[in-house]
């Protein structure tokens, strides 16, 4: 059996042998997809390769398209920024969809579809993300209800993403102000926010007067490093034009 290029621990027997074969372009098996984003939904892993497969075969049977399928499998793939699992979902989506109609009709369908508005809505989301924008990302998610309906089906939908921004903040940051890091993980309880930073991310709490500071350990993203650059040039190199030099004109 051909092992599928991106292996998930937690891909069930079943979902693992329609990949491995030509099945995962048989209609009949968009069911048994859809239960599986349903079950990604519930215990909180992603299997973008399956949920790819379940998009390919919308695009090849738009009669089976499911939004609310779609939708989550877009809220999933924002937990898993900065990858770029979010791009390749998007990509397999019908055009009138995509953020940026290429004509009026395209534009007109969008005004007109419910769908059409959640995808965009998403996909917003996800610029702000992959922009680093996280207070905007945060206070955009909050104001419209919409948004709550979106993520409401992916369990722990802000825990997981917060868990992604203090990743991509560790890969930047060898210290941060506490007040800074609250807007950025949208933890507005400062005894909430040194809980999450010392338990989940096993980073220090430094208190100084009345600042705090959040302090990361090095890391190979983090550190500070000096590099050195030198060429090294052998006499060799020069041989040739050094026996040129001695030559007499012809």
């Amino acid at each position: 059996m051909v092992v599928t290029f991106d292996k998930v621990d937690t891909r069930p027997a079943h979902i693992e042998a329609i990949l491995s074969g030509l099945d995962r372009y048989n209609p009949e098996t968009t069911t048994i997809f859809q239960d599986y984003v349903v079950q990604q939904c519930e215990d909180r892993s992603f299997d973008c390769y399956a949920n790819l497969a379940l998009l390919k075969l919308y695009q090849f049977n738009p009669h089976l398209l499911q939004p609310e399928t779609v939708t989550n499998v877009l809220v999933k793939a924002l937990t898993v920024f900065p990858s770029p699992a979010f791009s390749l979902c998007l990509a397999l989506l019908p055009a009138y969809t995509q953020p940026f109609p290429k004509n009026e009709a395209e534009a007109q369908a969008a005004q007109t579809s419910d769908f059409v508005e959640s995808v965009q809505k998403l996909a917003r989301l996800s610029s702000l993300l992959e922009s680093a924008q996280y207070t905007q990302f945060w206070s955009t998610l909050n104001s419209d209800d919409l948004y709550a309906d979106l993520v409401a089906d992916v369990a722990g939908f802000e825990e997981l993403v917060r868990i992604r921004i203090a990743v991509e903040v560790g890969k930047a940051f060898r210290e941060i102000n506490a007040e800074v890091l609250e807007q950025w993980l949208d933890v507005r309880n400062r005894e909430a926010l040194e809980k999450f930073v010392t338990e989940v991310c096993t980073w220090e709490v430094e208190k100084s007067g009345s600042s705090t500071v959040i302090k990361v350990p090095t890391n190979k993203e983090n550190e500070a490093r000096s590099e050195v650059k030198s060429e090294r040039v052998g006499v060799d190199m020069f041989g040739r034009v050094i026996r040129r030099g001695f030559e007499q004109a012809a």
